[in-house]
Parts: structure tokens; C-alpha cells; sequence
């Protein structure tokens, strides 16, 4: 039988395209089989159904391709696989930091002539102790280091202060150290495992995971979490003291722990699969195999690689001649129980001194056979305190700042070369350390002596408004950095500043239009312009921009004027620095100081007005 040969056309994308093609074949090759192409025939109805099948099929191809690319995937789990795939962890909730102060009493006690603290009354705070608000909608804070009020030196001192006085002698001491917090609230759940599986998986399921705290099994194995599962080590601390490290514990006092690096075989990596979902994955060992032992084998690297004639140019990492087979090794036979810390959000910025509420169910004193009554007088006076507001608390990452985070990330691989290096490092601190909210890296001139960068860092408030971010923030941002800079560079991180403006103008509307809905659309299309999330530090006000943007308006005729002024006083919510509006203008464009700064609209409601005048 003779070949069959037919022009097919494969440019169709959709039913109109299918269904012009299917009527031209048939018309071109069948002209005398069928020749009834109206709307309602038998044979219109089946092309139709295919020109259906076709469009379906072609859409559901074209959003396939399209989820494969960061650029343009739409469906959350899709993003997620993306960002990891090139290196991104995306967030899911920001916290907000603080420093909490904690206050116990003790009595008295007199050594010669003087009245010193009695310090066997001293308590001890364990890590991860809850601290709350007491406002309707309670906001609860961690404090993850722990606290013992025995111990007082330069890099943890207790500020002694005489609390009650008899007869002139001091008869309590008030003790008070101050420690960082993090927003969010402690859950834990608990995952069972039955025989030995390679690699399995677990999902914790909830809404603002911020981390996962600890992991333990049935018979008190603790589980160590780790970047990938091929990360044998992890960074772990331990008491600075004569027992640990005997020879240099007493030069060390500026230093409370020790850094160090242990191996470990209990493992896991986790990675979100969505907003509300964790998945914890382990590696493939077994208990009973003895093949965890990492044996370096210098033929893996340098000339010895195989495949390749030369490696003068090729990089390395110092990890890459150690392998193991399994891992880590996987849960079996026993139950793991999970703590994590969720919560963070605008809402966890909370307001000073709002933190007074404090859970001292674990908390212990240091010595024994003490007086009753004195000991339970002491336990009762706990007190906590947030002297500052928290700052940093933030919600999760949008779609499109995820697609612009995971293609900046990768383009750094992990090192701060550029300064745009370290602007992307600087808004992806880790959200149980914080969040920044603008960010802005200021790099030194030719003609400057210095060489030092300097980022300049804003964070929310719990109106969303911008602030100085508190000490503990920029602390937070400076330990992040310091492991992505280059040996050479030198940073220091500075508060931003913030100019608050307000914005007035006068419109003339079209003829047959209500002058207040043109008005409070005029306001409403301001406001947007102004959204805090679409400005950054140093980001001029184009004034020609807001004339076109209100011109754009329906009812709007013309645009009269546009009058921009600075808002100050700290009575009324705004800063205490002015800022001369008038000589930052130039052609049209307010520019920013040559100290970076932002401008933002802090009461849009009422900082942003109009009227309507005729001509």
C-alpha cells in the first residue's frame, strides 16, 4: 500500500486554530466524502469535540513546560521544589526578636560589715523557656539561651541592685539578665516507625513553622538536623568550663561555650513542601550495619578524578573526598518525638514592656536544703520584662519574591562577592533570627580611605510601619553574615533612616462625574503608589510619575498640583529629623540625602490629601 502523505500543521495551540485546521483538511482531502460545515452538522459537532481535546491537552502541555521553570511556575509546590533545586530556602513566616529581662530576688546575707546577694537562692532558667504578653490576643516569645542567675561575668553579666532596705541594711537583692527572644510558640508531635526503610519521610503539618527545635526517639537518641543528609557533622556547643576544657577555662571567661564539631549519625534534612508543610526526610542506614565510618581517600580529588585530564581550574570543596553510604542511619522500631517552634508575622511585633508573663515550670533553684518560706518568697518573684519593642516580625515570602530570591541566591552560590551579594544575604537571615524588612549596602568610593561596607538595615513594626531595627536584630544579622563574607571585607551594619512625608494635590475632574468618588479614588491609587512594600532605601520620588498615575484616574481632567512635605515631630508619631523637601528636589525628582535613607507615607489615611478645584 502507497504511503499516505498529508500536510499537517503542528503550529495550533487552541480550539479556533484546531477547528480552522481540522475544516481545512477535510475540505483540502475529503472535498467530496464531506461537504456540510454548518454549525449544527454531525460532522462540525465531532471536529469540535477534537478541537475541545486538543485545546485541553494543549494547555495543559503549555502550564507542564511552564512549571519547570522559576520564571514562571504558579503552583506553590512547585516553586518550593525550584527554590531548593537552585539553592533557596524559601520562608514561611518571619519572628520578631526582642531582648526580655529577667528579674529574681535574693535575700541578703552579711560577710564581715557589707550586705552581699545571697547567691545559693539563685535560679536557674533552662533553654527555650516561654515568656507572653497579656493582651487579648496573648503573643508568646522563646528565650533560647538559658539562664543561671549564679554566674555573672563580661559576656553575661547580672546587673545587683538593692530591692528592700531595713533599718538601713539591705535585706533582697534584685537580680536582672537580659536575654534575646524570638516570637513563636513551642508544639510537639510525635512520629512512630515500624522495620528498617531506607530513606523515609515524615510531614509535620501546620501553619508558620519556624523551626524545628529538637528531635528525640523512645530511647533518648537525640536527632541532629543537617543541611543535607550527606553532612556527617554538625556545629555544637558545650560549657567553657575547667571540666571541658581545663587548660584554657579561666583565660576563656570572655567565651561561655565552646564551638565544636561533632559527627553524628542520627540525622535528618527537612525542606517545606508548601506553606503549612515540613517534610523530614533520614538517611538510609541501619542500626545494625557498621558502615557509617568515613574513610578520606585523597585519589577523589585533585588529578585523581576520573573523566577529567586536568583540575588546575576546577573549584572544590574541602568535603569532597569523604563519602558514606548510608546517610545517616533511619529510624526504626521506636517513636520520635518532634518539638518545633511556630508563630512570627507582623502581629509578634509587639509593643515595649509587653512581655510580663513568664512559664517557671521548669525553672529550678541551684542548691538545696534552703529555707521554705524565704525559697518560695524568691520563686514568686520572678519577673520578665521587654524594655524594647520587637522588631523583624514578617509574613512569609511571596510568590515573586520567591522567584527573585531563588535567582539572586543562585547567582551568588552561597559566597558574598558583590554588594548585591550581600543585599540578598541580608534579607534572607534566617526568619528565627529575625527579619529584615529594606536593606541597602553602600559600598566605599576610590577616593575613600576605607574599605569597609556598610549595609544600612530597617525592619516592622507591629503596624507594618519601618523602625530601627532593636541591637539583637543587627547582632543576629552580623553572626549570619559573618560566614558568607570574604576573608578580606569589613562590615558594619547601620540603622537606615526614615523620612516621613505627606502628599496633597488638586485635580480638576470631568464634566458629569461625582468630584468625591473621583476624589477617593485619587487617595485610594496614592496609597498604592506609596505601599511601604514598593519602596526601598535611597528610591527617589518622581514627581512626573504621580502626575501621570493620577491623570490615569477615570473623572480626572487635570492634574494641578502636587505638593509633597516632610513630617516631623515625635509627639505625633514621626521622627524627630527634618528633612528640607524643597533643596532634595531637583527637576522634578525629590532625591534622598547622601545618608541612605526612605521615604515613606506613615498614616496614608491621613497624610495623603486632595481636593477638587475648578479652573
Amino acid at each position: 500500500m502507497a504511503e499516505v502523505k498529508r500536510n499537517i500543521s503542528y503550529l495550533n495551540k487552541d480550539f479556533n486554530d484546531f477547528r480552522t485546521q481540522l475544516i481545512n483538511f477535510s475540505k483540502t482531502y475529503f472535498p467530496n466524502t464531506y461537504t456540510d460545515f454548518s454549525p449544527s452538522s454531525p460532522g462540525m459537532m465531532f471536529m469540535e469535540q477534537a478541537s475541545y481535546v486538543g485545546d485541553v491537552l494543549s494547555f495543559y502541555l503549555d502550564n507542564q513546560l511552564q512549571e519547570n521553570f522559576i520564571q514562571y511556575a504558579r503552583q506553590t509546590n512547585n516553586l518550593f521544589d525550584l527554590a531548593y533545586m537552585f539553592g533557596y530556602k524559601p520562608r514561611v513566616t518571619g519572628v520578631a526578636t526582642t531582648a526580655v529581662d529577667i528579674f529574681q530576688l535574693v535575700p541578703a546575707k552579711t560577710v564581715g560589715t557589707s550586705s552581699i546577694p545571697d547567691y545559693n537562692y539563685a535560679l536557674n532558667f533552662p533553654e527555650n523557656i516561654e515568656v507572653s504578653s497579656i493582651a487579648r490576643t496573648p503573643v508568646s516569645f522563646i528565650v533560647q539561651d538559658s539562664t543561671d542567675f549564679s554566674i555573672s561575668s563580661s559576656t553575661d553579666p547580672t546587673t545587683v541592685s538593692v530591692a528592700q532596705v531595713s533599718n538601713n541594711q539591705p535585706t533582697y537583692f534584685l537580680l536582672k539578665k537580659t536575654r534575646p527572644a524570638i516570637s513563636g510558640d513551642i508544639q510537639t508531635t510525635t512520629f512512630s516507625f515500624g522495620e528498617h526503610q531506607e530513606f523515609p519521610t515524615v510531614q509535620l503539618q501546620a501553619d508558620n513553622i519556624v523551626q524545628i527545635l529538637d528531635v528525640t526517639d523512645s530511647d533518648g537518641n537525640i536527632w541532629y538536623e543537617v543541611d543535607y543528609l550527606g553532612q556527617d557533622a554538625v556545629y555544637d556547643r558545650i560549657k567553657n568550663t575547667n571540666v571541658n576544657n581545663p587548660n584554657n577555662s579561666i583565660e576563656g571567661s570572655d567565651a561561655p561555650y565552646i564551638l565544636q564539631l561533632k559527627q553524628v549519625q542520627r540525622r535528618f534534612a527537612t525542606r517545606f513542601i508548601d506553606d503549612s508543610t515540613l517534610q523530614i526526610q533520614f538517611g538510609s542506614g541501619n542500626t545494625t550495619d557498621n558502615d557509617e565510618e568515613l574513610i578520606p581517600n585523597p585519589q577523589n580529588v585533585g588529578l585523581g578524578l576520573p573523566y577529567e585530564q586536568s583540575k588546575l581550574t576546577t573549584a572544590y570543596s574541602p568535603t569532597n573526598f569523604i563519602f558514606t553510604n548510608t546517610y545517616g542511619i533511619a529510624p526504626s522500631n521506636t517513636t520520635l518525638t518532634v518539638r518545633y517552634i511556630t508563630g512570627g508575622g507582623v502581629a509578634s511585633n509587639i509593643e515595649a514592656n509587653s512581655l510580663t508573663q513568664v512559664d517557671d515550670s521548669s525553672v529550678t533553684f541551684l542548691q538545696s536544703n534552703l529555707n521554705a518560706t524565704t525559697a518560695q518568697y524568691i520563686f514568686d518573684s520572678i519577673a520578665v520584662n521587654n524594655p524594647n519593642a520587637a522588631t523583624g516580625g514578617e509574613d512569609g515570602d511571596s510568590t515573586e519574591e520567591i522567584r527573585q530570591n531563588t535567582i539572586s541566591n543562585f547567582g551568588t552560590q552561597l559566597r558574598n562577592v558583590t554588594a548585591d551579594d550581600y543585599l540578598v544575604r541580608t534579607l534572607s537571615l534566617p526568619s528565627q533570627f529575625g527579619q529584615i524588612a529594606k536593606a541597602h549596602v553602600q559600598q566605599p568610593t576610590n577616593d575613600n580611605s576605607t574599605t569597609t561596607l556598610e549595609i544600612y538595615v530597617l525592619s516592622y513594626d507591629i503596624n507594618k510601619h519601618l523602625r530601627t531595627p532593636s541591637f539583637s536584630l543587627k547582632n543576629n544579622l552580623k553572626t549570619y553574615l559573618t560566614q558568607y563574607k570574604m576573608i578580606g571585607d569589613t562590615l558594619t551594619i547601620k540603622d537606615g533612616y526614615i523620612v516621613y512625608i505627606a502628599v496633597d494635590f488638586e485635580i480638576i475632574t470631568l464634566p458629569n462625574y461625582n468630584n468625591n468618588e473621583v476624589l477617593r479614588s485619587c487617595i485610594e491609587t496614592l496609597q498604592g503608589f506609596f505601599n511601604i512594600d514598593k519602596w526601598q532605601i535611597n528610591k527617589p520620588i518622581i514627581l512626573r510619575d504621580i502626575n501621570v498615575l493620577l491623570d490615569q484616574v477615570t473623572g480626572v481632567q487635570t492634574v494641578k498640583r502636587v505638593t509633597i512635605t516632610n513630617k516631623v515631630g515625635v509627639s505625633l508619631g514621626y521622627s524627630e529629623f527634618a528633612y528640607d523637601i524643597e533643596a532634595g528636589t531637583q527637576n522634578g525628582v525629590i532625591y534622598p540625602s547622601i545618608d541612605p535613607m526612605i521615604f515613606e507615607v506613615k498614616y496614608p489615611n491621613q497624610d495623603i490629601t486632595g481636593r477638587v478645584v475648578t479652573f
